[in-house]
């Protein structure tokens, strides 16, 4: 007779369960399983920096670790090399990789951190609240908490949590983007200089690297003016992005 079972409603793994044999109680593993399909899974990782220092490997290789030992097949792996300062209109996979889940048969979005889907408030809570609408989970491994419940409404404690971390995350930019002016303040303050050395003249290559979000933007049909404000940088350096490549 079963007397206990956990956990309680999962297609996710083998039960645990505790079962009385002849007045004995023993704790019984991996012998329960639900008859159900495994579930589908997408996984989403991002780095913020494009150089060979950082990948998304790490990532990837531990979600697809949990997913195996979860019993959840992964459909599909979405990877970025971006900040996660950027909209998600300007983050080309994340996009990618939310349309993919409302419109196929997902039950989960596995991530490493709640950061990964951005350093934005806002724009964290508009990526779960489409994958919500289209009753897609959100698994952030670090905490190992789900956003949706088994009946598919939201989890209250972990939408406290991941709206409490992604606005650290906004702060911890904000301080970063402090230090940083702060240090470049106290360096010119010294005698440094900053922007290009004397002569210095940028190949069409390289502006098409460093401005390839601002180029993507305007391709889109964005106006110059939106674009200097989506990047920050000023509006004659993106008139003559259009001018010379459009």
């Amino acid at each position: 007779m079963i007397l206990f079972q956990y956990p309680p409603c999962s297609t996710l793994s083998p039960k645990v369960a505790i079962v009385r044999v002849s007045g004995t109680t023993t704790l019984i593993q991996t012998l329960i399983m639900d008859n159900s399909p495994p579930s589908s899974a997408v996984i989403y990782a991002r780095v913020s920096s494009e150089n060979d220092r950082q990948d998304t490997t790490r990532q990837i290789t531990d979600l697809q670790n949990y997913a195996s030992r979860e019993n959840i097949i992964v459909k599909k792996v979405f990877t970025e090399k971006i900040s996660g300062v950027k909209t998600i209109e300007e983050r080309e996979q994340l996009s990618a990789c939310l349309d993919y889940c409302c419109s196929q048969d997902i039950q989960f979005l596995l991530l490493s951190e709640i950061s990964r889907l951005g350093r934005s408030t806002l724009q964290v809570l508009r990526s779960l609240e489409r994958l919500h609408e289209a009753k897609v989970s959100v698994f952030i491994q670090n905490l190992g908490i789900y956003s949706l419940q088994a009946d598919g409404s939201v989890n209250p404690l972990a939408s406290i949590i991941i709206t409490v971390l992604a606005e650290f995350s906004n702060i911890e930019r904000s301080n970063i983007q402090f230090r940083l002016n702060s240090g470049r303040a106290q360096y010119v303050a010294n005698g440094g200089k900053l922007g290009r050395k004397t002569g210095y003249r940028m190949s069409d290559e390289e502006m098409k690297e460093k401005y390839k979000n601002a180029i993507a933007l305007l391709k889109k049909g964005y106006s110059v003016r939106a674009v200097a404000k989506l990047e920050g940088i000023s509006h004659t350096t993106v008139q003559k992005l259009k001018n010379k490549f459009f």
